[in-house]
């Protein structure tokens, strides 16, 4: 393929062609070649929309086709050579375009800009990213699904300050994960949508002159519409920023979960056990279990939101339209959804083969006085107290127990009763840890039978 300074876009303006520095600093083909397939789909689009209008006659936009057609086969099947010198994918494509069909080639680029190429470009590009962060958090969603079902009326402790708090389930725990990825899901639909129009036809800033039809190019590539203002198409990188807007949620919900993993698998919770296919051993303890890929996830949204702060610095204050500042765009987000969607398999990966210990969750579920809020709404319910006076004597009984080495549910009714002496039998009956968690009732709640019903919606609402 051709490489000189003699195919330089800037064509007679300028007599000497950039030196080594400002050809490394211009040039974006190490990145984006990534755009390949939506760049030749946007010349494909295009090229039929200008015979269609009779901009560009029949015969030279079927070269056109099938030129691009085989240079979209050259750079898949890895025959293709970039060349820096040629500054961007859509030059690369262009100039090989040319070796392949001669003269023809110089008519794609009527009624277009290289401004409005790579805004068509790179909105495809990210539509597609968004697609497939859709997909990864619907299956992490499922895999949550399959835990939480496994262990809808499983008892574990809740924890406040990672403290304990109040017995919960483990299906409701895994079911808080899926409510938080199922506002990840939710946003990324959103920015889909909203980034489903066309730039394509803007041209450089001000539109063409030609007489183009930006709805049949919207319409070909997938888009719900052209984008309305031609200044906002060329230099709008919303749709990039939302994106990664919502993949540092993601991320950040996913480092959650991860740093409860890190904790759950050490021996002092024993809680889950994650399976060998994400975990690595100790150079040198051989005893050591490593939640690696957990640890991994976690310092995953350190890259992302940095992508994100990165993209709002290069925007934030630049002029309408296009300034060359727009080249930086691309790197972090592509490197933002790599690792997005490494992160989001990973946590599928080990959250579909991590085992919980049953035993494990029950004993801690117990411990920490985790039924103390239990007794209080048997004082209000039963004995009609109010609850402040509720609390003050079931501060004191958790005194007395802890005083003497006991959880709640091992002090005597004698002992109960000489805090009040209106408390009866029957408040055993709360303080069990699997009472507790059943009679949390309320929608939303941890009772295996509101769990259940959260999971068959979340399980048709998937299908």
């Amino acid at each position: 393929m051709t490489d000189t300074k003699t195919n330089a876009m800037w064509g007679g303006r300028f007599a000497a062609g950039p030196d080594a520095i400002m050809e490394a600093i211009n040039a974006s083909i190490g990145f984006d070649q990534r755009l390949a397939k939506q760049d030749i789909d946007g010349s494909r689009a295009h090229a039929a929309m200008l015979a269609a209008t009779g901009i560009v006659s029949d015969s030279d936009v079927e070269a056109i086709r099938k030129g691009l057609l085989t240079v979209l086969s050259e750079i898949e099947g890895g025959a293709f050579q970039f060349s820096t010198a040629l500054e961007d994918i859509h030059m690369n494509v262009e100039a090989r375009l040319k070796e392949i069909i001669g003269e023809p080639a110089g008519r794609l680029h009527t009624a277009r800009s290289r401004n409005d190429q790579v805004a068509t470009d790179f909105r495809l590009w990210v539509r597609d990213q968004c697609d497939a962060a859709i997909a990864g958090i619907e299956a992490l969603m499922r895999a949550l699904l399959a835990q939480a079902e496994a262990g809808a009326d499983w008892v574990m402790p809740g924890f406040t300050h990672l403290q304990t708090a109040q017995p919960v389930t483990w299906g409701h725990h895994m079911m808080a994960y899926v409510e938080m990825l199922a506002r990840d899901r939710g946003r990324f639909i959103d920015a889909r949508a909203r980034m489903n129009e066309s730039p394509l036809g803007a041209a450089a800033l001000a539109g063409t002159s030609f007489p183009i039809d930006r709805h049949m190019t919207a319409s070909a590539l997938g888009f719900d519409r052209p984008m309305a203002n031609s200044l906002d198409a060329v230099s709008d990188r919303d749709f990039a920023l939302e994106f990664l807007a919502a993949a540092s949620i993601c991320a950040m919900h996913l480092s959650r979960f991860a740093e409860e993993l890190v904790i759950w698998s050490s021996a002092q919770f024993r809680f889950v056990r994650l399976s060998d296919r994400f975990t690595t051993g100790s150079s040198i303890m051989p005893q050591k279990k490593n939640p690696d890929a957990a640890e991994l996830i976690r310092a995953k949204i350190g890259r992302i939101f940095g992508a994100n702060v990165a993209l709002m610095m290069v925007m934030k204050g630049l002029p309408l339209a296009y300034s060359k500042d727009m080249q930086e765009d691309k790197e972090q987000v592509f490197d933002a959804a790599d690792n997005l969607m490494l992160a989001l398999a990973a946590m599928d990966g080990m959250v579909r083969d991590m085992t919980a210990n049953r035993e494990a969750l029950e004993r801690a579920a117990g411990s920490g006085f985790s039924t103390a809020t239990d007794l209080a709404d048997w004082l209000v319910r039963i004995l009609g107290l109010p609850f402040r006076e509720a609390h003050h004597v079931t501060g004191s009984l958790v005194a007395m127990a802890e005083g003497a080495g006991v959880d709640l549910p091992d002090l005597t009714l004698a002992q109960m009763q000489s805090v009040h002496a209106g408390i009866t039998d029957d408040v055993f009956a709360v303080l069990g840890v699997h009472n507790s968690v059943a009679s949390r009732i309320s929608y939303g709640g941890t009772a295996p039978a509101q769990v259940r019903a959260q999971i068959a919606r979340w399980k048709e609402m998937l299908t």
